[in-house]
């Protein structure tokens, strides 16, 4: 597993950790109870071991290149090709390579990509989010060029790409010129032993929240491809009194943005009713979940959207914006409302709706958790392993036709790495 701008064992809530960590994390443990020997590579940023066994069949590799310190995510780029080498020479020294190379974001694509080419073993991709999706839906931070090229070349290459949603399928198809045949859709998991229905009323006294009072949730990385603005904006149009909305995630990179939210909840007069709590450990968030009578999700854009799988998981309805994911895991008027138009009044209309009938919310609440149970981990683990199966069965009958055609293994290395 190739990680290459973020460690899976990072503190969430920050700005590059979130949704892909606990993927990358969760999977790989799964596929270490399964039997497969698996390696978490990432890049070294730390006073930490290059090598450490998180637990049976797990390790977490970390692969020297650049500063041994956290740098900005878009800074990692110039620093890829030292870790494609120095991944091969951690390779070297272990002696005995891997199987498949199953890469994540589209930086770790350029390296992984030219470590399975010289390991002569399929090279797997899942994007997790892609530049010209986010692109069309923001409103402002428009993803580098760069990144769309590297992007369009992983794909093109790669044996297999992991789509999380059918709709994250037909967009690499639009977009980026993907071959359905090597595509495969599988949705990402959740712990559902972490992630259940908890007491509310212990949970709402260990945060502080009155037992009967009405509490909306948001959970995510603060940025604002995220729509928090829209959640604000929404409470403030709410009629049900003493609301309280917690806001979980946000480190202190995201102090301008939070910043500006505060600005913006105290200009609409609901400064009172926001809890800005910052980062919470992954194993906590399953007491916000069950406190919390709504978890909202008014992203301008979600490849999956995994915090509305863990709410639900914990019996919580959402309402969540119809994009992207989202689509596939909220089912409409069962587990929860999706709306269609990303402005806060029809935000604030469905949230009254189920603020103000809690027989609605318990019916939600019951075909919620019943509704998750296909994203179990071992189910997904199953289906990726079924996966990289086909993917070596496939490079082990024949070669991949005009892999590097035209080039000479240096020259086709640059360009992998250079995103061409």
């Amino acid at each position: 597993m190739v990680s290459a701008h973020t460690s899976p064992l990072a503190p969430l809530g920050g700005r590059e950790t979130g949704g892909m960590n606990v993927y990358v994390l969760e999977l790989s443990r799964e596929l270490g109870a399964l039997g497969y020997e698996v390696d978490m590579i990432t890049r070294l940023d730390g006073d930490l071991p290059l090598v450490q066994q998180v637990e049976r069949n797990l390790r977490i590799v970390r692969i020297p290149a650049g500063p041994a310190a956290p740098i900005e995510k878009e800074a990692i780029a110039g620093h890829l090709g030292e870790f494609a080498d120095e991944l091969q020479r951690f390779t070297a020294r272990e002696g005995r390579g891997y199987d498949i190379v199953h890469s994540h974001y589209w930086q770790s694509g350029r390296p992984g990509g030219v470590l399975a080419r010289r390991l002569r073993v399929p090279h797997a991709v899942m994007f997790h989010t892609l530049g010209e999706v986010k692109n069309r839906a923001r409103i402002s931070e428009e993803e580098p060029k760069d990144r769309i090229r590297a992007e369009r070349g992983i794909a093109r290459r790669a044996d297999a790409i992991v789509t999380a949603s059918p709709h994250e399928r037909q967009l690499l198809e639009m977009y980026y010129g993907a071959d359905p045949a090597r595509m495969r859709t599988i949705p990402c998991g959740v712990d559902l032993n972490l992630f259940q229905p908890l007491n509310r009323d212990d949970c709402r006294e260990k945060l502080g929240l009155a037992p009967g009072a009405p509490v909306l949730l948001w959970v995510g990385r603060l940025e604002k491809l995220k729509g928090v603005d829209i959640l604000i904006s929404a409470l403030a149009e709410l009629e049900e009194p003493g609301v309280t909305l917690l806001i979980v995630g946000g480190d202190d990179r995201a102090s301008a943005l939070r910043a500006e939210l505060q600005r913006q909840a105290e200009e609409a007069g609901v400064a009172a009713n926001v809890r800005f709590e910052g980062p919470v450990a992954h194993d906590r968030l399953p007491i916000y979940y069950s406190a919390a009578d709504v978890c909202v999700v008014p992203s301008y854009y979600e490849s999956f959207g995994l915090v509305a799988v863990e709410a639900m998981a914990c019996g919580t309805p959402v309402v969540a914006s119809r994009v992207g994911g989202l689509v596939s895991t909220v089912v409409e008027g069962v587990t929860g409302y999706l709306i269609p138009w990303l402005c806060p009044e029809p935000f604030a209309e469905k949230l009254e709706v189920l603020l103000h009938n809690p027989e609605l919310r318990a019916n939600f609440s019951r075909a919620a958790r019943s509704s998750v149970e296909r994203f179990r981990w071992r189910n997904i683990a199953l289906q990726v392993a079924a996966m990289y199966d086909e993917a070596i069965a496939r490079r082990r009958s024949r070669s991949r036709p005009n892999e590097g055609a035209g080039f000479g293994k240096e020259a086709y290395e640059a360009a992998v790495l250079a995103g061409r």
